[in-house]
């Protein structure tokens, strides 16, 4: 008999749940909210209450190569770092590719999702929805949620004295939609992540000012790395996390401190954190120190208080006449369909099983997807814990004791509040995890990760880049269950899928093309056995 799978909701986490399932022979049913595929990815006019929301000119700050569905490569013509709507263009392709769509009840929203009366048994469901009013009662094997975590804005507003009296206008960064409402205005944003960072850089264009508020500060990277490749594609190899598990995080901090610094001082750009490099997640701020060197934004410290048109800074500085204050102050995330003792939040801190299996259940068919923070892109996380949870509900994949995932669930915890114990607390550290150490601890679980000696034995040309070039999706289908036969051309054409994005001109060559020099053979033959020696050690 095969097994019915509900999926709640039909973004960039609910289109692959839906073809994994198809993959492993289950029934899937999509519940999606409003009347079209895509999430947060879906740009609207209007913030809509219990939705995620974006703004126009959002452009994605992980690499196409990094967040490409493991078995569809997005194409070659495709810019390395996409605007929002190239994102949804790359869904609704994906979607028509692996015919999701009759998959998929749109306008349905899910009530509750409930525990059968003989759950024990048959680890059944009964999940309640409603479409234009009307209420239906469905019962599902299993339970796939994939309505992601940026959907209710976090606002502090007790934070901030005098706030009730501001006589301007008083927003979160979920309502922000584009700068031509600030025209010639003063503005204030306080909070600098992503978001507010990359929302303060797009005002600053339009607005007469704009006052970036921080309390700690942060090192800011670029999407543009070395030789022009994106930041991602060369910091997450799994020759580089080797390297940072070895050398000394002090090192570490030193160089990636001065690397970023020898761009702009942060210092000098009032920019600099009281944290390490590595104590927090840096932010992607290719144009902030552009908009701050002419002077159209200014960083300040935490703010005070306020009056009623102006804002008094902790150092003691006050900017008079401030038309908007804008709060990009995260997201709080809760499950109002899942019963208290399914799932519980505290503090934005959810306590599952590899980031995905509630460990209280005493049947294994529910499982939360997305529901954490990586330093890059969240599709191909979510694809691997698809692939993962399906098996399990398949019974082909077995969870240890409820006593053992708890072990975990602890320890990783305690190993999030140990690294990040200089950034007090924020909203998201309980969701934070390491992209390349995760992504192998998952296929891991999913019996899907690239076995390096193999590799090496059978294809060394494949070897080198799985192991020295970007720890790509893609990878993931080279073996076991789902392997796909086009992943090791996908894998080695890639820095040509990188390149052939930017250069769209063939620049004049004079220079013929000489032998590599001896000191480059011998470098290179280095190289190589670093690179043996390294297997052995990642093995």
């Amino acid at each position: 008999m095969v097994k019915k799978v509900a999926i709640i909701g039909a973004g960039s986490c609910g289109l692959p749940a839906i073809k994994c399932c198809l993959d492993e022979g289950l029934e899937p049913t999509c519940f999606e909210k409003s009347d079209d595929i895509g999430g947060l990815w879906k740009f609207q006019d209007d913030a809509i209450e219990g939705k995620a929301s974006i703004y126009k000119s959002l452009t994605i700050n992980t690499s196409k190569e990094m967040m490409t569905f493991s078995d569809f490569p997005i194409p070659e013509d495709y810019p390395n770092y996409m605007h929002n709507s190239q994102v949804m263009d790359y869904f609704r392709s994906y979607a028509k590719h692996f015919g999701l769509l009759p998959y998929i009840c749109f306008k349905t929203t899910v009530l509750s999702v409930t525990k059968q009366p003989d759950f024990s048994i048959t680890g059944q469901w009964n999940v309640v929805t409603e479409t234009s009013g009307i209420k239906e009662s469905f019962v599902f094997d299993a339970v796939l949620v994939c309505t992601g975590h940026h959907v209710e804005p976090y606002l502090p507003l007790a934070s901030f004295p005098g706030l009730k009296k501001f006589k301007g206008k008083i927003l979160h960064s979920w309502e922000y939609k584009h700068p031509g409402n600030f025209r010639d205005k003063r503005v204030v944003m306080i909070g600098l992540g992503n978001s507010g960072a990359d929302i303060t850089v797009d005002l600053s264009h339009a607005v007469k000012k704009v006052f970036l508020s921080t309390r700690s500060g942060s090192w800011i990277i670029s999407r543009v790395s070395c030789n022009g490749y994106p930041m991602d594609v060369t910091y997450f190899t799994r020759f580089r996390t080797i390297v940072r598990h070895i050398i000394p995080m002090c090192l570490l901090n030193m160089w990636e401190e001065n690397k970023v610094n020898s761009r702009f001082d942060h210092t000098n750009y009032g920019l600099k954190p009281s944290h390490r490099f590595f104590s927090k997640y840096p932010i992607v701020g290719d144009d902030l120190p552009n908009g701050i060197i002419s002077g159209r934004i200014a960083v300040k410290p935490d703010v005070k208080e306020f009056t009623e048109t102006a804002v008094i800074f902790e150092d003691g500085t006050k900017e008079e006449n401030i038309d908007a204050v804008i709060f990009a102050t995260g997201y709080s995330f809760s499950f109002p369909f899942l019963e208290e003792s399914v799932i519980k939040t505290k503090n934005n801190h959810v306590s599952l099983y590899k980031y995905v299996f509630p460990p209280f259940l005493e049947k294994p068919t529910l499982a939360m997807i997305g529901l954490l923070q990586p330093l890059g892109a969240i599709m191909p996380i979510a694809e691997l814990q698809v692939r993962g949870a399906t098996r399990v509900f398949k019974g082909l994949i077995k969870l240890p004791p409820e006593d053992v995932m708890m072990a975990d669930i602890i320890r990783k915890k305690k190993e999030n509040e140990k690294r990040f114990d200089l950034v007090g607390k924020a909203q998201h550290i309980a969701l934070q995890v390491q992209y390349v150490n995760y992504m192998d601890e998952i296929s891991s679980f999913s019996g899907v990760k690239p076995n390096m000696l193999s590799l090496l034995l059978k294809d060394p040309k494949l070897a080198w880049e799985v192991f020295f070039g970007p720890c790509t999706p893609i990878q993931f289908r080279l073996m076991g269950p789902g392997k796909w036969n086009g992943a090791r051309e996908a894998i080695l054409s890639q820095r040509k899928r990188i390149i052939k994005a930017t250069k769209t001109r063939d620049p004049p060559n004079d220079s013929k093309e000489t032998p590599p020099a001896l000191g480059f053979l011998f470098l290179k033959s280095l190289w190589f056995l670093a690179f043996v020696m390294a297997i052995f050690v990642y093995l």
